[in-house]
């Protein structure tokens, strides 16, 4: 199912905070010079878990946050789709993009979602599958 990132925002709204940020992972025609026609992503089975811990975390480590919301898709995905949609709610514009950016960058990092790009010439290509193999070893 699409993503979208407005049950995200309304996920984090609060009357109390003054600045609400988002991000969304939106799936390009092109990677490394080379023209993808879609991505597919395939989640070890304690994903969500694992997302929810890295929302406390992230959340915890910055000062004034009140609200985080975070979906990864999984699955094929056309050019055009949200993979990754993050929101968050705090009381000052610059903590909520300071943690906004550290919670997709500890997604990308930590979250069990393996990436394979699906080239227009037909070849494809996974991505990171070195780091979680090893991970789990």
């Amino acid at each position: 199912m699409p993503l979208s990132i407005r049950p995200h925002l309304q996920a984090v709204e609060d009357a109390i905070c003054g600045a609400d940020v988002s991000f969304t992972g939106v799936v390009r025609t092109h990677d490394g010079g080379r023209a993808v026609t879609s991505l597919h992503y395939d989640a070890h089975p304690s994903a969500d878990v694992i997302l929810d811990g890295i929302l406390a975390r992230v959340g915890a480590a910055h000062r004034g946050i009140r609200a985080l919301a975070a979906s990864h898709r999984i699955g094929t995905l056309p050019v055009g789709d949200i993979a990754l949609a993050v929101a968050v709610s705090a009381g000052h514009r610059a903590e909520a993009f300071a943690c906004c950016a550290d919670v997709v960058e500890t997604i990308k990092r930590v979250l069990p979602v393996w990436k394979r790009r699906l080239f227009e010439d037909g070849s494809d290509e996974w991505v990171n599958l070195a780091l979680y193999s090893s991970r789990r070893s």
